[in-house]
């Protein structure tokens, strides 16, 4: 499936889905202005197409877990298969393959930083660096890329926003979680299977994991089948006293969809997504380059993501694209 393929009802779908992941179909249907069939159908195919799905996970700060971005540099014949074994480890994800495959990013949760020890190592592994993230300003899941409703329809579908307050979690809540990994929009009834609870159960305790923000349902999405075929990491070390102000002036871009502060001798992090790499070209020289305090830029693209967000996905949704 390409972006051409996509019309409006698709990408409004997309955006209610960005908006609250489990969205009954049938209050996106009314907001569209479609049947619920309708949209039900779309959703499958764009699944099928390997364009979007709806994910789910615990929040790894409730679990005492800190994020770590992590840069590995390999020989070219080996960088596939590595990224492939970061991309099948649970607590790995944005799994990206750059740089010609001689390196590969990605991110992970530990509660310790000694478990990045256990990362792939093998001749064929020429080095690896491991920062801290310390901050976020812009999270894929936020990109205004993908916004296609007016306003008045997105305040209509937005969830309220989660009131962060501590919840201990149970051995069945993490089975839920793990189901919802893989299928964000997961029934009850599948839900219950995997709990026991009972479907009512299930309900409300969803419910409260997601009011809290203990459990997070987010719409993960493949930028180059939205037509957004040049994606790139940028590594920015940012004059400190001026770190703030370029972190929130970059979240602002259209063309940003992560930015994050970070440890390290680069201590600003971004992904840029754009239509292709000339519009990349002109974000580079253009926007990025009128931020007096960003002293250097390291730019990577993006050739293949092995992993976004969730569990490993099935070939069928098109991994690599």
């Amino acid at each position: 499936m390409g972006s051409a393929t996509l019309d409006a009802t698709d990408r409004g779908l997309i955006h209610a889905l960005q908006l609250d992941g489990r969205a009954p179909f049938a209050r996106i249907a009314a907001v569209l202005g479609v049947s619920e069939q309708t949209v039900a159908r779309r959703y499958r195919r764009l699944v099928a197409g390997g364009v979007i799905r709806v994910v789910g996970g615990v929040d790894g700060a409730l679990l005492g877990y800190e994020p770590w971005t992590v840069r590995v540099r390999c020989t070219p014949d080996a960088g596939p298969a590595i990224a492939e074994a970061l991309a099948r480890r649970p607590d790995a994800y944005w799994v990206h393959l750059l740089s010609g495959g001689t390196e590969i990013s990605c991110f992970t949760q530990s509660p310790d930083p000694v478990l990045l020890e256990r990362l792939p190592r093998t001749a064929r592994v020429l080095g690896m660096t491991a920062h801290l993230l310390l901050r976020g300003f812009a999270l894929p899941d936020g990109w205004p890329g993908l916004a296609a409703l007016t306003p008045e329809q997105a305040d209509e579908l937005r969830p309220p926003p989660a009131e962060r307050r501590e919840i201990v979690l149970k051995e069945e809540d993490h089975r839920l979680a793990a189901v919802l990994a893989r299928d964000g929009r997961a029934g009850h009834a599948e839900l219950a299977a995997a709990t026991g609870w009972s479907e009512a159960t299930v309900k409300r305790r969803l419910a409260l994991l997601r009011a809290s923000g203990a459990v997070n349902v987010q719409l993960d999405y493949s930028p180059r089948l939205l037509g957004y075929r040049s994606e790139a990491r940028l590594w920015m070390s940012v004059r400190p006293s001026a770190l703030l102000d370029v972190a929130t002036t970059l979240a602002g871009h259209p063309e940003i969809a992560f930015a994050a502060v970070t440890t390290g001798p680069a201590n600003l992090l971004a992904t840029a997504l754009c239509r292709d790499s000339a519009a990349l070209y002109r974000y580079l020289t253009e926007r990025v380059s009128a931020l007096d305090a960003v002293q250097t830029l390291e730019t990577a693209p993006v050739l293949r993501t092995m992993k976004r967000t969730g569990a490993l996905p099935p070939l069928s949704y098109g991994r690599p694209a």
